[in-house]
């Protein structure tokens, strides 16, 4: 296989993948919309409650960036307090590490099985609950079909020279963030970033503190489709997306700071674990002691947001459309 072919493949795999997320988050948006909606509403009266909402509806929804704009849709609406958004907020980007601990599981080589049963499915279902059924069965084998297509394509760029000294710079923790966000900033998605990096990972083309820094700079690439979200959006939209960036930016100073020690307590956690799952569970610990670490400031937060973006009246409702995670 010569470059131009392997660099296809990657792509490919990298569109199914981006596909299926998309794809996914809509039919879970249009099956659990009107509960998700509820349920935020519901159970969004005390800041705990709130994190364990919105960890609950990102690992149904399988994505942080919808729930968050729902979130969004709901404070422009005058539905939702900016208080109750800032754990919902908190509670997305614990949920959305559940993706990269299914990556991890290597599960892409039984991806036609998906494929098959949701595809029956969908031509045998005249139910329109087996249907939806079917197609999130069928995404969800394009998803893993997407990463063993990628992880097949890089296998021969483990002898190339020049990808080799590249990735190999992924160790530094600045440089590795770089590229964690500025990947994550043009293909929109952390899930395929953080993906693609436990590929790398287990083919031997990134090292732990590689994968763990690319892992956290995808953390502060995602956050642009909150701010996207909130053009044209009330000042409590405003602060609920300032506040996702102040997270983002806040966890990834920390972690790039303290990085040195967070690779040691991830490599002794995971000490008999593969270098995928390693990366999979400092996704988790990043992020739910980012989450830990907040939580005790959301008042003093709450207070500096409304000074720097008070409210105002005659701001009128928007609803934004709702991208991948």
């Amino acid at each position: 296989m010569n470059l131009t072919e392997i660099v296809l493949a990657i792509l490919a795999g990298l569109v199914l993948f981006l596909f299926a997320i998309g794809n996914l988050s809509e039919i879970l948006q249009d099956t659990l919309g009107k509960n998700a909606r509820q349920w935020i509403l519901r159970f969004t009266s005390g800041t705990w409650s709130a994190i364990a909402t919105g960890t609950v509806l990102t690992m149904l929804l399988d994505s942080s960036s919808a729930v968050i704009i729902i979130t969004i849709i709901l404070v422009n609406a005058g539905t939702l307090q900016f208080r109750q958004t800032m754990g919902i907020v908190l509670g997305a980007n614990i949920g959305t590490t559940l993706s990269s601990q299914i990556i991890a599981m290597d599960i892409g080589k039984y991806s036609p099985v998906l494929l098959v049963l949701g595809f029956i499915l969908l031509i045998l279902s005249r139910s329109e609950q087996v249907t939806a059924t079917g197609k999130i069965l069928l995404n969800f084998g394009v998803l893993f079909f997407g990463l063993f297509t990628m992880e097949n394509a890089v296998e021969p760029l483990r002898n190339a020279p020049f990808i080799s000294e590249w990735l190999q710079q992924t160790s530094h923790p600045v440089y590795g963030a770089m590229v964690g966000a500025i990947t994550t900033l043009i293909i929109q998605s952390s899930s395929a970033t953080v993906g693609m990096t436990i590929i790398l990972a287990k083919k031997g083309m990134i090292d732990l503190a590689g994968g763990l820094a690319i892992m956290i700079g995808a953390e502060l690439g995602t956050v642009s489709d909150t701010l996207l979200a909130t053009i044209k959006g009330s000042r409590e939209a405003v602060k609920t997306a300032l506040f996702h960036l102040l997270f983002s930016l806040t966890t990834l100073v920390l972690g790039l700071l303290l990085f040195d020690p967070f690779v040691r307590s991830i490599r002794w956690i995971s000490s008999h674990a593969p270098i995928e799952r390693a990366i999979a569970n400092g996704h988790v610990l990043f992020n739910v002691f980012g989450v830990l670490l907040f939580v005790w400031f959301i008042p003093h937060l709450e207070r500096m947001l409304n000074a720097l973006v008070p409210n105002k009246t005659g701001n009128s409702p928007s609803s934004p459309t709702i991208p991948m995670n």
